[in-house]
């Protein structure tokens, strides 16, 4: 699932003639691009969906679904570890069908 999340704006920067920002979503920062809002600052909020932020929002709306979404699962969903989330659909214990631990996994 694909989902507009919202995130508060950590910097800003301009990368080859395209306005960037790196974006807090509840603790997983993320590089977005402000071309849809190139006025957006540095403490403020934006719905962001697949890396563009798309329209300002208040920071208790943010924090309102963000916690939201927290509470439902769909923050994991959404940002979670690719690795895990297929090691879990494989079966869950990391390995794949040769016994090898997935790439990126360490086995202890």
């Amino acid at each position: 699932m694909c989902l507009a999340v919202p995130g508060k704006v950590l910097g800003v920067e301009e990368r080859n003639g395209t306005r960037m920002a790196s974006v807090d979503f509840g603790g997983v920062v993320k590089e977005v691009c402000l071309e849809y809002l190139p006025d957006l600052q540095v403490g403020e909020y934006a719905i962001v969906h697949v890396g563009f932020a798309l329209q300002r929002l208040d920071e208790e709306s943010a924090r309102r679904t963000l916690e939201l979404f927290e509470n439902l699962g769909m923050l994991q969903e959404e940002f979670g570890d690719p690795w895990e989330q297929a090691a879990a659909e494989a079966g869950g214990d990391g390995l794949g069908p040769d016994g090898a631990a997935a790439a990126g996994e360490v086995l202890r």
